[in-house]
């Protein structure tokens, strides 16, 4: 899989752009500032219908413009097609395959599929636990692209049984005792998305973890003391005590939905007094460790700076070699990642992503692109993105 077209109208700083890509390395280099990076961004959000730069759309829109459109030619299988998103900040945003609208634009999720390695990455081992949720749960909608909807059912149930846990808490009489009835509906309604959530966090978990451990042991390799693993936490006792049934079909999400029910019944004066959904997939987190045998420390607060930066660097390596073993090549994009690295990690990065279908690129100096990573090149500046001969 690859883009080989990339066109943007009113994009971020771009209000034209029409630009032919190629398979295999291509690298943006250009100073900051001038826009390199929205190129990637673009492709990006054709995959995920969101940006890794910012959390609302509204950033996306040229200033002064009320909508941006992003444009690309897709390669699969030697089959292209044409995929476009119309961000509506505001409005729903309309996506169409070969000038078709679809229904819905969440529909384009899984039709081309990218891996995002940025200076930001770090936050997935020293931020809070919601980044690596959030990790998580994109590569979840990746892997399955009906998981973005379970996503946002169940985050328009936790927002509205949050609030009816703040109205019960201060009501009084007659009045409590109706909300409280009220929200033993919601409580089914968590029950039921969470366990569908939680469910697939499990299984990409248990998917992703071996795969962690041999990207760790090659990215961090002459100083690679320790092995790399990655569990799951989740904010429901019985699971850590039991443990889910062995099936992954119907009847772990049963089990577990009975398991959330059970817990939040027993929470339920604590959710009362403080006003907050204390139980669900909300309330989890991802662990990293490092360590040999039964020695293992967390990698958030324990680790050195490149420590961290191997284990962020295996997270997305991880998530790409299971994506490949999935299906196609996901489009690998390595934005500004380079001028972070120390000589040594960024000959090894480059020997490990060298073979994937199409690698995107951006750099402010030509110099810090690895020679392993040589190919098409386009100096961008001022608006304007230039082929290099």
């Amino acid at each position: 899989m690859h883009v080989s077209h990339l066109t943007l109208h009113d994009f971020r700083s771009y209000a034209d752009l029409d630009v032919a890509l190629e398979p295999g390395p291509v690298a943006f280099i250009g100073r900051n500032g001038q826009g390199k990076t929205n190129l990637v961004e673009a492709i990006d959000y054709l995959s995920r219908l969101s940006s890794h730069r910012v959390a609302s759309d509204a950033p996306l829109v040229r200033a002064g413009a009320s909508q941006a459109i992003i444009r690309a030619a897709v390669v699969r299988d030697g089959r292209s097609a044409t995929l476009e998103i119309e961000i509506n900040p505001g409005k729903s945003n309309r996506a169409r395959i070969n000038r078709s609208q679809l229904p819905r634009a969440r529909e384009l999720l899984g039709l081309v599929r990218t891996v995002v390695f940025a200076p930001d990455d770090l936050t997935l081992v020293k931020g809070d636990p919601s980044d690596r949720r959030k990790f998580l749960d994109d590569l979840l909608v990746l892997r399955h692209p009906r998981i973005a909807g379970v996503r946002s059912d169940y985050d328009r149930v936790l927002r509205q049984r949050n609030s009816l846990l703040k109205t019960a808490g201060l009501a009084r009489g007659s009045s409590r005792e109706g909300a409280i009835a009220t929200l033993s509906v919601w409580d089914e309604h968590l029950a039921r998305v969470g366990a569908e959530l939680l469910a697939a966090r499990l299984r990409l978990v248990a998917d992703l973890a071996p795969y962690v451990g041999k990207a760790y042991a090659t990215v961090a390799r002459g100083a690679g003391r320790e092995d790399a693993a990655i569990a799951y936490k989740a904010s429901l006792p019985s699971l850590a005590e039991d443990g889910a049934p062995a099936d992954t079909g119907l009847m772990e999400v049963a089990w577990l939905e009975a398991r959330l029910l059970d817990e939040v019944e027993r929470r339920r004066k604590d959710e009362l007094d403080r006003g907050v959904s204390l139980v669900g997939p909300h309330r989890d987190e991802l662990l990293l460790t490092l360590g040999n045998g039964d020695l293992r420390l967390p990698v958030k607060g324990y680790a050195s700076h490149g420590e961290s930066w191997s284990f962020a660097l295996a997270l997305k390596l991880a998530s790409y070699d299971l994506l490949r073993a999935e299906g196609d090549d996901p489009i690998l994009i390595l934005d500004d990642v380079f001028a972070e690295l120390d000589s040594g990690r960024r000959e090894q990065l480059a020997d490990l992503v060298a073979g994937a279908e199409q690698v995107l690129i951006t750099a402010a100096v030509a110099d810090d692109v690895p020679a392993a990573l040589a190919g098409a090149r386009y100096s961008v500046g001022e608006g304007v993105v230039t082929r290099e001969s």
